[in-house]
């Protein structure tokens, strides 16, 4: 069975000075991963070899991006490191994860934007005024962290200082999606935070949802407001406008997406069956936060006593129907009172109709 290496397990083996002894086909966790990019380890990529040694300046990524290249370097270099077969497999990247947005619905017209980050201050971003379900490589952008465009045919999406400002805010930020997802985004127009302790995939991998106060987009005010909450939230609720989620791809970012809009709209469900919903204890929740911090997935949550989890106070689920037991009264009790009025109401108007 292939060893699993957590976060946790490259620092033991930073500290030891063991990390050339990672086989090649270990499985690394997303955090891990991006502990030994912060390191500037390379996983060598054949068999049988270990981590290789930490890369010289200048030298290409595991992904074969060249992080020699800054935002201030010369318009060559940046036009070669845009143009490289390397960046080229990440615009096909948010390419498909756009289509798949609009797909499903998450964005309509031009809306929703996604970035990932190349090297240090450089950011590969999506136009604006382009649906994501119909974009082609060509037409994304490179920035830098201030949202200056470096290259690219099309003009940068509008929003992407929101993503800069997440960047910026959380090291562990490569990627990052907004969309528009029918479900959570009506959750963050009501204002209601969606409960937790109810399905367990969201707890692992999101965790509690926050919403981040309104602020109109575009503006750096939006994407400060988004930045204070992913130092321990990976998914976010913007107040009368969408979702943001941030991963080290732009697939699993998306996959964020997916996971809080079938939260929300499952949550909707269940609050219209006309029963209090059903939730799992505290300890499970601890199970579920032991496995989240295996993995390294932020939460604010993580070293809490258990009874101060599944904390749902808040949480008012609206209006629900019911039927009433066999035999029981109904809800709205007949008046005799009223009923005599309306019985000489009715014949008053029978008598005149007959006159």
């Amino acid at each position: 069975m292939k060893k699993v290496y957590s976060e946790k397990d490259i620092e033991d083996l930073h500290r030891s000075g063991g990390l050339g002894s990672i086989p090649a086909d270990a499985v690394i966790t997303p955090s891990a991963r991006d502990r030994l990019n912060e390191l500037g380890v390379q996983r060598a990529k054949r068999a049988g070899g270990g981590a290789a040694a930490p890369s010289s300046a200048g030298a290409a990524d595991d992904g074969g991006i060249d992080q020699s290249v800054r935002a201030n370097s010369s318009k060559a270099d940046l036009e070669r490191l845009f143009n490289s077969p390397a960046v080229h497999e990440l615009k096909e990247q948010i390419c498909d994860v756009g289509r798949r947005l609009w797909q499903r619905a998450y964005v309509d017209g031009n809306g929703g934007n996604l970035s990932i980050r190349l090297t240090e201050d450089v950011v590969l971003c999506t136009p604006t005024l382009v649906s994501k379900g119909f974009m082609k490589p060509e037409d994304l952008c490179l920035v830098d962290l201030d949202g200056n465009q470096l290259a690219g045919v099309k003009k940068r999406t509008s929003e992407i200082l929101m993503h800069l400002s997440i960047m910026k805010a959380q090291p562990k930020a490569r990627a990052v999606s907004h969309a528009h997802p029918p479900y959570a985004t009506g959750f963050a127009v009501a204002g209601v935070q969606p409960p937790t302790c109810m399905i367990p995939e969201i707890e692992v991998f999101i965790g509690r949802v926050p919403i981040a106060p309104y602020e109109t987009p575009g503006t750096p005010e939006m994407g400060l407001k988004v930045a204070e909450l992913v130092d321990k939230h990976n998914t976010v609720l913007m107040e009368n406008h969408g979702v943001v989620s941030w991963s080290n791809t732009i697939e699993d970012a998306y996959f964020k997406m997916e996971i809080v809009e079938a939260y929300c709209r499952t949550v909707l469900v269940t609050t219209q069956l006309g029963v209090q919903p059903k939730q799992f204890s505290p300890k499970h929740l601890q199970d579920l936060l032991d496995i989240k911090q295996k993995l390294g997935v932020p939460d604010p949550r993580i070293g809490l006593k258990e009874c101060e989890l599944c904390d749902n106070d808040e949480w008012r689920p609206g209006v629900t129907c019911a039927v009433p037991a066999k035999g029981g009264e109904s809800a709205s009790a007949t008046d005799p009172e009223a009923e005599t009025v309306v019985k000489a109401v009715t014949d008053e108007i029978l008598n005149r109709l007959k006159g």
